[in-house]
């Protein structure tokens, strides 16, 4: 077994492809490792290129998705493929620098801990996406329980256990950092370099934002309807209350009846969304992602 695989989820980046593996193969020379590459249906020359690359060199597994399935699904492919005693997730666009792969590794190895994120001690992304990653943090934080003081940064390390159980979670939306937070709270984080994305533009759009922001938000946690229950319950009380003893509250302009007929239409449909959200949380039928052909090379041993 590898001691660790690194695992790239590869779309449009043809231009960085080259450098980035060049570089990753001498900072982590002596040291046993895989690579694994997933294709998430990048129509530029990507996949050429990794079709050759595989061919000359050991120890790496390209995996070529059938069409786009999104960033999160071709990590959960890689991780289902990968060989190493840890994972460790890079971006392909170079501004994860390979050289801050083994402060993740050793910081894992030296605490035994499960998880071990990337912190930045200055981020060289847009405006943009620094402003919808603080959004979504802070979303998270609320969600599922995140410590505040840790950013959920997409250079990660994963130990072989957890992988294990998030590749077991088969539904098509997968938001991998849920998935870490309902198996383990044994999570460290290591300050890493930064670097400025040197070709292209990023493909961190907003209507990849607004997915990834719903899919954190409803993919992973029921309190959005408990808190549309909530607000039905409030509304139903209110509506005794300004009925009974007349007073003056924010839902003064509505009569009572209607404010009580509200509440409990509201108190119902979330009643009901909330067997509809357990459900979905565990039923799909859309596939996670669909494989086209898998390429591995030999190993050194």
């Amino acid at each position: 077994m590898y001691d660790f695989s690194v695992v790239i989820p590869v779309y449009y980046s043809q231009d960085s492809l080259p450098i980035l593996l060049q570089t990753l193969q001498e900072e982590l020379k002596g040291h046993n490792f895989q690579i694994v590459l997933v294709n998430d249906g990048s129509k530029d020359k990507s996949n050429a290129f990794l079709k050759t690359y595989v061919a000359s060199h050991p120890d790496v597994t390209y995996i070529n998705l059938r069409k786009n399935f999104g960033e999160f699904n071709a990590v959960m492919c890689g991780l289902s493929h990968v060989e190493g005693q840890y994972a460790i997730i890079i971006d392909d666009d170079f501004q994860n620098p390979p050289s801050e792969i083994i402060k993740l590794f050793t910081e894992a190895k030296t605490k035994e801990l499960d998880v071990v994120y990337s912190q930045y001690t200055e981020k060289q992304h847009s405006v943009f996406r620094n402003f919808g990653s603080f959004v979504l943090n802070y979303m998270i934080t609320f969600l599922i329980g995140k410590p505040k003081d840790l950013y959920l940064s997409s250079f990660k390390l994963i130990s072989r256990d957890i992988i294990n159980e998030i590749v077991k979670y088969k539904g098509p939306s997968p938001y991998i950092d849920g998935l870490i937070f309902q198996v383990t709270d044994n999570i460290g984080k290591v300050t890493v370099k930064h670097l400025a994305r040197e070709n292209g533009q990023s493909n961190y759009t907003f209507s990849k934002l607004i997915s990834l922001f719903l899919t954190a938000i409803l993919g992973y946690s029921i309190l959005p309807i408990r808190l549309l229950n909530i607000l039905g319950i409030f509304a139903i009380f209110m509506s005794f209350v300004q009925g009974i003893f007349n007073f003056q509250t924010i839902f003064h302009n509505f009569p009572p009846y209607l404010l009580f007929k509200d509440g409990i239409l509201l108190l119902a449909l979330s009643l009901i969304g909330e067997y509809l959200g357990k459900s979905f949380l565990i039923l799909s039928g859309k596939p996670q992602y669909i494989i086209k052909k898998i390429y591995k090379s030999k190993t050194n041993a």
